[in-house]
Formats: structure tokens, sequence, C-alpha cells
């Protein structure tokens, strides 16, 4: 969509925003299919544009999952207007400076946002199911052991196999140990709670000290072990054995305070989605860089089958996965 008509969009709909000096700037912003900008109106009057893909369903639900996250006071940005006829969305501009860009920053100040981030994600675990109900119709399908697979069989089809050249009948005897389709099971029988699904220092904005949730428009029941593998086993940032057990110990201490302790097969959990985020996330990095020809995503590869590599070597009954990770150069 060309700058002058999303000009003339965003004159229609806020007329009373000083437009006579606006000035409108692409955000680049990951792989994501949608297409930001940043508009700027005067010193104090700043918005975000979305342009996204009406063909994509869960793109069409952003407004309904930030206008729920809001209302139980998860910091998100406002929504201030929706044209869901050309896909556009107006939300509030809460600054350049994700989690992300804190990374060379000291623990001391990264610790604190960190915290912040997950102060936020705790209070989406612990909503109850009968307020959680109120959005199955917005959200993408629930993780199941089908969805676990996928995000499986997506890491050796496109990291193992695009970006390490794996043969293809390595690669599917690998994805089909039995260890790997029982721990899809598993974690698809478990209770689940309503999760971000990216949350990640990219999708954390940082205002005033407080981090905000964005790019929450695959929110689905899942496991809040996930979100927090997400946040913890990022591949974009060098997290450090010390500070993952100081912020694993803080998200269990959050949420007792919250009347919803963590039960006993935490860390297990943890673990198991840990290897399966760190999969998705791998095979994204392969199809993002590689196919879709966004090769800056090749680059956080050798640090995710690092994780990768510490994680499976601790899950029962994956020895010939962990060997071969052992070997992959």
């Amino acid at each position: 969509m060309r700058t002058a008509l999303l000009l003339r969009r965003t004159r229609m709909h806020f007329p009373r925003l000083n437009l006579d000096e606006i000035k409108i700037n692409p955000i680049e912003k990951g792989g994501s299919d949608r297409k930001f900008y940043r508009i700027n109106c005067a010193a104090d009057q700043r918005l975000i544009l979305v342009k996204y893909n009406l063909e994509l369903e869960e793109n069409q639900h952003y407004v309904q999952i930030a206008q729920f996250l809001d209302g139980h006071g998860i910091r998100v940005p406002k929504i201030y207007f929706h044209d869901p006829a050309e896909g556009l969305i107006w939300i509030e501009d809460l600054g350049a400076r994700d989690l992300y860009s804190y990374q060379h920053e000291s623990w001391l100040v990264r610790r604190a946002f960190y915290e912040s981030a997950l102060d936020e994600i705790i209070k989406l675990h612990i909503l109850p199911e009968s307020v959680c109900v109120q959005m199955k119709g917005h959200l993408p399908a629930e993780f199941n052991a089908a969805l676990y697979r996928w995000e499986q069989k997506y890491f050796f089809e496109n990291c193992l196999g695009r970006c390490f050249k794996v043969a293809e009948s390595k690669g599917k005897e690998l994805a089909a140990l039995p260890a790997l389709r029982e721990i899809a099971k598993h974690l698809a029988s478990l209770p689940r709670v309503l999760v971000h699904r990216d949350f990640q220092s990219q999708n954390i904005i940082i205002q005033n000290g407080q981090a905000n949730l964005i790019d929450f428009q695959g929110m689905r029941p899942g496991l809040a072990e996930y979100d927090l593998a997400s946040l913890l086993y990022d591949p974009y940032v060098d997290i450090t054995g010390a500070e993952r057990a100081e912020l694993i110990r803080y998200y269990r201490e959050g949420r007792g305070k919250s009347g919803v302790t963590c039960d006993e097969d935490f860390d297990s959990k943890l673990r198991l989605c840990a290897m399966q985020r760190l999969m998705q996330a791998l095979g994204a990095y392969g199809f993002l860089g590689l196919v879709k020809g966004h090769k800056s995503f090749l680059q956080y590869i050798p640090r995710a089958v690092r994780s990768l590599r510490v994680i499976v070597a601790k899950i029962d009954n994956l020895k010939p996965l962990a060997s071969f990770l052992e070997e992959l150069r």
C-alpha cells in the first residue's frame, strides 16, 4: 500500500491530529508478513500503523486480543482505530526500545526489565478458564500433539535439512524417534493456560522502565512453561545459566504470590518446552533465512543449536538425537 494512501487514511480517521508536517517511516520488523509504519505528527503525537495480510486469519484477531489483554491489566499497545476492510490498525507508539536492544547492558539493568516482562506474562498465565473461554473464537488452534510434532518436523526439515544439509533419510530417522512422539503426546495431555506463543526479547517493548507485550496475535491455549522457555532460551540474546536461574526463581515466586503455584513437574515441563521452542525457532530461522530470503535470521542458529544441544542431553530416551547434535557443526 502506497505511503500517500496511508497518510490519507490517517488524516481521515484522525482529523484532530496535527498533520501539517506529518512524517511516515517504515519499521523493519523480523519475518512478519505485516508492515509497520511510525507516524510522527508532532513532538507529542505519534502512532504506529500496522498493515496486515487479510488472508491470514490470526492477523484479523489482533484487535480483539489486544483489547482482551488490556482489559485484564496486561500492558499492550492501545488500539486507536481499526479498518478491517483495508487491514489497517492504528495503535499506540510505545517507542523503539525493545528488550533485545538492552542486551549489552549490565545484568543489573536487564534483570529489572526481564522481571517486568515476567510480571506481565504471569498475569496472562493465571487468568481463570472461565475468562479465557471468552476468547475461544478469536484464537488459533490450541497446542496439541499435532502442533508439537509439527514444531519438531519443522526443525528437522528447515534447520537440519536446509541449513546443515543433513540427508533427508537421516532427518526422517531422527524425527521418527519414539521419544519425540511421546513428548508431544505428554505435553498435549497437560492442563493449558493462555500463552503468548512468541514471548521473546524483540516482542517486549520497554517504556518508562515497564515491559509491554507486542506481537501477541498467536496467543492460544498452551503451557506456561513454553512462554517462559521462549524468553529464557531466546536465541537473540545471551543469558547465562545463573541469570536464567534467577529469572526462573522470580517467575515461580511471582506465580506463588498470585495464588497459583508451580507444580512439582515444573522443571521437567520447562525442559521439554525449551526443546520444543528451540526446534520451532530453528525451523523458522532456516525457513525465513533460506526460503524467504531474510538471511539475518541465520546468525542466530549457532546459539540456538548450542542451547538445544544442552537441553536434549538432559532428556531421557533422546540419546540418538543428543549424539547427533553433539557432532553437528
